[in-house]
């Protein structure tokens, strides 16, 4: 069992995945704790299965590994299929472009530590002089509305649902996963609401955001994530996101 597993979400990320293991692998070894990097490929029509594959021949013994979906299905489904298969005392999913900094991770593990959540998750709201480069004005605003009509449908009391960078308590981040269902970008307000309906507690922990050029947020998939709240609310309502055992 490692002490941390990390997540990376991967579909069409041939051109800034690499850049990303290669910062991963010099992280890792200057760890003092194991680490392995589950990179989930969700369907990609680009190198990106290629890319992962050679990475991990030319470190065979980096602790890197590839899980693919058998077609596109999701950001949420491709970050369940990696938390569902990792091993770790603690679980982080992180973006493919590490736009949070993977140095971050301390101040969550640290926030865990203080406080004792089972979660705790990196926040642009908390401390917004940490973004080094934004996102344009139409798209934090929309981000702010979204979290307005979040908090408002789903009753749950975080800023910043979409940052995404995110640690988990292994066991518990199994156990939020087994129930998880939704594939798209709300899959992350679903797990907070799973975590905080189970008593599992969350800290919100400022941390460093670069927006990164490319996002695969359409505006389809920025609607659907509006629909997917009521979805969540009416799961929640119905007692769904409760632990059974």
């Amino acid at each position: 069992m490692a002490e941390l597993s990390i997540v990376i979400p991967a579909y069409n990320e041939e051109r800034r995945l690499g850049k990303t293991l290669d910062a991963l692998s010099v992280w890792i070894r200057n760890q003092n704790f194991s680490v392995e990097t589950l990179v989930v490929d969700d369907g990609s029509k680009d190198g990106t299965v290629r890319l992962v594959e050679n990475f991990i021949a030319a470190h065979p013994d980096s602790g890197f590994a590839l899980l693919r979906n058998p077609h596109n299905m999701g950001k949420g489904a491709a970050v369940r299929n990696g938390v569902l298969h990792s091993t770790g005392n603690w679980v982080l999913f992180s973006d493919a472009d590490l736009s949070t900094p993977i140095e971050e991770y301390a101040k969550l593990r640290a926030a865990a530590n203080e406080r004792n959540p089972r979660v705790a998750i990196g926040s642009r709201a908390k401390d917004r002089s940490l973004v080094g480069r934004h996102q344009s004005a139409a798209r934090e605003a929309s981000g702010r509305f979204f979290n307005f009509v979040m908090r408002s449908i789903t009753g749950l009391h975080v800023q910043d649902t979409q940052c995404g960078f995110k640690l988990m308590h292994g066991p518990s981040g199994r156990r939020i996963y087994s129930v998880q269902k939704l594939d798209g970008f709300s899959f992350d307000v679903e797990m907070l609401v799973i975590a905080q309906e189970n008593g599992l507690g969350i800290a919100e922990v400022p941390v460093r955001w670069f927006n990164a050029d490319d996002s695969k947020v359409t505006l389809m998939s920025g609607l659907r994530s509006f629909a997917d709240l009521l979805t969540i609310a009416s799961e929640r309502r119905s007692g769904a996101y409760r632990f059974t055992s």
